[in-house]
């Protein structure tokens, strides 16, 4: 495929008194559904197709248990949804893509699941809204265990049916991201390619044009919330 070349607003000029903002690919899911391993292929693969400066932005929360040993408590949710908010935007600076995997919305997800604490919401939604698409991973590969960021399968099905619910609150357009391996990722370039990612780069989240929304999944019946766990890989 021949690679296509930013469009000349992007490139350096003394006429810009600023940096355009990249896009942001939001990817948000449930624990272990794949969102880590597809961020990076996915900024891998839009960079090649599309010649364009595009990179992938890893969890806040991951590098915040590891260096803690330990889960948020939840007056620290608030200050990981902004480190994460902050990450993505420092990158957006910097590339015409970027690929996120989680957003503040999962932070926000999580303290209702954990914490029963709804307060992140409207924050983690205003943040969200930066994205221009979001790509909700589907409950179609098996549960793996990942230290500290694992509640077990349970938590799986309540965590889908609150992302649904609150992407329905905020009127934010969504793609179920599907498939087993390689398939995944195919799944995830057809649903950015409906963006035309490489061209119009510069214009604001209102003027892209957006995939029509999946309706909101009936919330699943309640399973247990797990006791110690504020985000998800």
């Amino acid at each position: 495929m021949t690679a296509a070349h930013p469009p000349a607003d992007l490139l350096p000029g003394p006429a810009r008194a600023a940096p355009p903002r990249g896009r942001v690919i939001a990817i948000v899911g449930a624990e272990s559904t794949g969102k880590s391993t597809l961020a990076s292929e996915l900024a891998a693969a839009l960079a090649a197709q599309t010649g364009l400066r595009c990179t992938a932005v890893g969890e806040w929360l991951r590098d915040w248990c590891h260096q803690h040993g330990r889960t948020p408590q939840p007056h620290e949710q608030q200050a990981i949804a902004a480190a994460q908010t902050a990450r993505i935007e420092a990158a957006a600076a910097r590339h015409d893509i970027v690929v996120a995997d989680t957003t503040a919305l999962m932070t926000a997800v999580y303290s209702d699941i954990v914490f029963a604490d709804r307060s992140l919401d409207a924050l983690a939604l205003a943040a969200h809204a930066r994205c221009h698409i979001t790509l909700l991973m589907a409950l179609d590969i098996a549960w793996v265990a990942d230290g500290l960021q694992r509640d077990g399968p349970q938590v799986r099905a309540p965590v889908d049916s609150r992302i649904r619910a609150l992407l329905h609150q905020g009127g934010l357009p969504w793609q179920l991201v599907q498939g087993q391996g390689p398939a995944r990722l195919v799944s995830a370039l057809g649903a950015v390619r409906e963006l035309a990612l490489d061209r119009d780069l510069d214009t604001g989240r209102d003027q892209a044009p957006a995939p029509d929304a999946a309706a909101p999944a009936a919330a699943p019946a309640a399973a247990p919330a797990a006791a110690a766990r504020a985000g998800s890989a």
